[in-house]
């Protein structure tokens, strides 16, 4: 899960046999999770690699201790994608 539209684009690009959600902002519990963990998957907080996204990526494993955290080695997954060449 990663907090926007284009870092969830470029995390699906970076690790293409992943789905890879946006949750619209760092929001530590979206209503939509239970629902993914309960079929299953393994999920990652892809949160920025901030203060903000690392407390709320803290915040929602602490609710969901079956998520693990992908933390870009960048900002963001953005990021990443962009410094790779052409």
């Amino acid at each position: 899960m990663c907090e926007s539209a284009i870092d969830a684009i470029s995390c699906w690009l970076i690790h293409p046999a992943s789905l890879c959600l946006p949750t619209s902002g760092a929001r530590p519990n979206p209503g939509w999770l239970p629902a993914l963990l309960s079929r299953g998957f393994a999920v990652y907080c892809g949160f920025d690699a901030d203060a903000t996204g690392d407390a709320m990526a803290d915040q929602m494993i602490a609710l969901h201790p079956s998520l693990g955290r992908l933390r870009p080695t960048q900002h963001d997954s953005n990021d990443i994608l962009k410094s790779r060449p052409a």
